[in-house]
């Protein structure tokens, strides 16, 4: 893991949101738990896991926007090494978010 700026992270303003999003999302795993102790059907539950998946997908989006609007951005306007370190970093996150 890279180390960390000094500087608040990108979603510093929308933490409030995300961490909503967040408990949103651990409401829906719960449920997904309830589900399979429930024994309800299959499908049922897929299509629940499928719902929960996409709503982290919309998390984790939202927080590479962020990232590439602040950090990227700041680290692109200052340069140097950072600059390039920050765009390899997102490079990266991005794959792990398409492989995902």
């Amino acid at each position: 893991m890279p180390e960390q700026d000094q500087h608040p992270p990108g979603y510093s303003t929308t933490k409030d949101a995300h961490l909503k999003r967040l408990r949103r999302i651990e409401g829906q795993v719960r449920g997904l738990q309830r589900m399979v102790e429930a024994d309800t059907y299959c499908i049922d539950v897929l299509t629940q896991v499928a719902a929960a998946t996409k709503a982290l997908e919309a998390v984790a989006l939202s927080l590479l926007e962020e990232h590439l609007g602040h950090c990227v951005a700041g680290a692109i306007q200052a340069g140097g090494q950072d600059a390039e370190d920050k765009v390899k970093e997102a490079s990266a996150a991005i794959a792990r978010l398409v492989r995902s």
